[in-house]
C-alpha cells in the first residue's frame, strides 16, 4: 500500500514538472523575435487533440457520436487554449513595450 502511495506522489510530481516546464517553454518561445516559435506548442497540442478525435469509436447513435466528438474536441483543446492565451499575453506585452520604445525615441 505504501508503495502505491509513493508511486502516486512521484507521478504527480512528474506531471507537475512537465506542466510547469511546458508553460515556461511556451513563455520563452513566445518572447522570441519571430512569432512562429511561440506557435509551435499550440500547434502540437492541437494536432494531439485531433488524434483523440480520430480515435473515437462508433457508438451506433448519430447524436451520441456527434456529442462525443464535440466534447472530445472541446476538452482536448483546453491545453491549446491555455498555450495560445500565454502566447497572446506575451506578444501583447512585447507589442506595448515596442510602442513605448518608439514613443521614447520620438521624444528624444
Amino acid at each position: 500500500m505504501e508503495m502505491a502511495a509513493r508511486m502516486m506522489w512521484v507521478s504527480l510530481l512528474v506531471l507537475l514538472v512537465v506542466v510547469v516546464g511546458g508553460i515556461l517553454l511556451q513563455i520563452f518561445l513566445s518572447k522570441r523575435e519571430s512569432k512562429w516559435p511561440g506557435l509551435v506548442l499550440p500547434a502540437i497540442s492541437f494536432l494531439w487533440s485531433l488524434l483523440y478525435l480520430f480515435n473515437l469509436m462508433d457508438t451506433g447513435s448519430v447524436v451520441q457520436n456527434i456529442l462525443t466528438a464535440l466534447l472530445t474536441v472541446l476538452l482536448s483543446n483546453i491545453p491549446t487554449l491555455v498555450l495560445l492565451a500565454i502566447y497572446w499575453a506575451v506578444r501583447e506585452k512585447r507589442r506595448k513595450r515596442s510602442e513605448l520604445d518608439k514613443m521614447s525615441i520620438d521624444d528624444l
